[in-house]
């Protein structure tokens, strides 16, 4: 069943016994963050605290923050079925049969069920704010001690192309200055900044429209890797098997998602630019203060009774560790398409999802480790990975304790190791200049004398398994 708004989700996050309901009042100023902060580190549940100081609305909080519950947003069993359907999808052969034929005309018509649909009304545009309090009125937190302020911390931010008209869906942190201005912490190589540096060229004030909350998958699309131009609300509409509505926003010329808790519109002059931070980032350390846009909000629209979503990072595991999670096993099917060895990939949480990646390949030739290391370095995203580590293919990723046996025993240091400078994650505190530092490559296969083994590589310890079976029949017997 899709979840058409935030609502319905909490619906059923509670008939899952998913969410705690905290009726007793509670500060947005930290508090909630230590209260959010104990509950992902223990495998907590989804939290709605009803009473919120110096707010009329309800935050719902860490709603992502389990696997079972980033499955119920996504609806699937495991991610990696997602993957799969979609790999099938970009790969599907032209049919030859009639029966093939069929089943490429339904595909198409799946896709085609599943289009972003325009409305005229919508619910996210029951009440509309212009003046007054405006970002006053909603429960913005103030997350860690040192934090530069209240910060939007759960927005899907979109934006369009001016040359194209093509709209983006991302997500980026904002930080509440006034009443009606924040920032807009949009990183370099993300599209919102591409969208803003071209309304810079063309001297063009910039609109953009913030939705908060709507239907799960909405909020999961505005953080997927999606190459540029691909439309997120499709891609929403794709895992929510239904399209997902849109209506006309009420100040600015952009498509908002109709079923959303709140959607703030606004716009961006050209240059327009403060110092935004310090923020407490998913690295666990303070992201330092920088210069970037300052949003100017127009009006805030809503639904009857909204709900604020929020969400907290800091030191892993917290609620953003399973959105990535879920990202990892979804796009692993497009890893494998561009980089065929690929086996499976793992990035450990520990790492935030930039600082480092495991990956098994088949390997098949010398040096196929390191031109597979070459290859995601200049894949999107993986470009800012610090750290990449390559394994053969028979080993469990996921199993850290024979992942760091292989490390230290197959690698040497002169031959096996490649270090490199390029760009880097804008969260990276340890890089010598923002977005750029060094990075390192590690080949962590078994050798072969082409690859400098100047001697024969040793047979790895196994039972034989006609042994392994007779200890498993006779385990009983041994008294276990």
């Amino acid at each position: 069943m899709a979840y058409k708004n935030l609502q319905k989700f909490i619906q059923d996050l509670e008939k899952n016994g998913e969410l705690k309901r905290i009726k007793v009042q509670v500060d947005p100023y930290l508090e909630i963050t230590e209260i959010a902060d104990r509950m992902s580190k223990t495998g907590g549940p989804a939290l709605l605290f009803e009473h919120v100081k110096g707010s009329n609305y309800p935050v719902l909080i860490n709603a992502f923050g389990s696997y079972k519950r980033m499955q119920m947003a996504l609806h699937c069993n495991s991610f990696d079925d997602i993957g799969h359907k979609i790999f099938n999808l970009i790969t599907m052969q032209p049919p030859k049969t009639i029966a093939e034929k069929i089943k490429a005309l339904l595909t198409l018509k799946d896709i085609a069920n599943v289009m972003p649909k325009e409305v005229s009304k919508a619910p996210c545009q029951k009440h509309i704010i212009t003046d007054g309090a405006l970002l006053d009125a909603l429960p913005i937190l103030t997350c860690w001690p040192k934090d530069g302020g209240p910060f939007i911390t759960l927005p899907i931010v979109i934006t369009k192309d001016p040359e194209t008209g093509i709209q983006n869906a991302g997500m980026y942190r904002m930080h509440k200055f006034s009443n009606t201005t924040t920032g807009m912490h949009w990183q370099y190589n993300k599209d919102g900044a591409r969208h803003y540096r071209k309304y810079c060229q063309l001297q063009q004030r910039m609109p953009v429209a913030i939705a908060l909350g709507g239907s799960p998958a909405i909020t999961y699309a505005a953080t997927a890797p999606l190459p540029p131009d691909i439309d997120e609300m499709l891609f929403a509409g794709f895992l929510e098997g239904e399209p997902v509505e849109l209506v006309k926003a009420k100040t600015v010329d952009l498509l908002v998602p109709a079923q959303a808790e709140f959607i703030i519109e606004g716009y961006i002059d050209p240059g327009d630019e403060t110092i935004e931070g310090p923020f407490g980032d998913h690295t666990g350390f303070y992201s330092a203060a920088d210069r970037y846009p300052v949003f100017h909000v127009t009006c805030i629209t809503t639904q009857d009774n909204p709900v604020y979503p929020a969400t907290v990072v800091g030191k892993p595991p917290m609620e953003d560790c399973y959105m990535a999670k879920a990202t990892e096993r979804i796009f692993l099917p497009f890893l494998k398409m561009l980089i065929p060895e690929i086996v499976d990939i793992e990035l450990p949480l520990e790492g935030v999802f930039h600082n480092c990646a495991l990956v098994s390949i088949k390997k098949e030739y010398p040096g196929q480790a390191k031109k597979a290391i070459n290859a995601l370095w200049g894949l999107g995203q993986m470009a800012s990975t610090k750290y990449i580590a390559v394994f053969d293919d028979d080993i469990n990723l996921r199993d850290y304790s024979t992942v760091v046996w292989k490390l230290l025993n197959n690698v040497d240091p002169r031959r096996d190791v490649m270090i490199v400078e390029g760009p880097l994650d804008a969260l990276d505190h340890s890089a010598p200049y923002q977005n750029f530092g060094g990075k390192m490559g590690i080949d962590a296969t078994r050798k072969t004398k082409e690859e400098g083994m100047g001697r024969d590589w040793p047979e790895e310890i196994k039972m034989s398994d006609d042994i392994i079976e007779l200890v498993n029949k006779r385990w009983k017997e041994y008294g276990f």
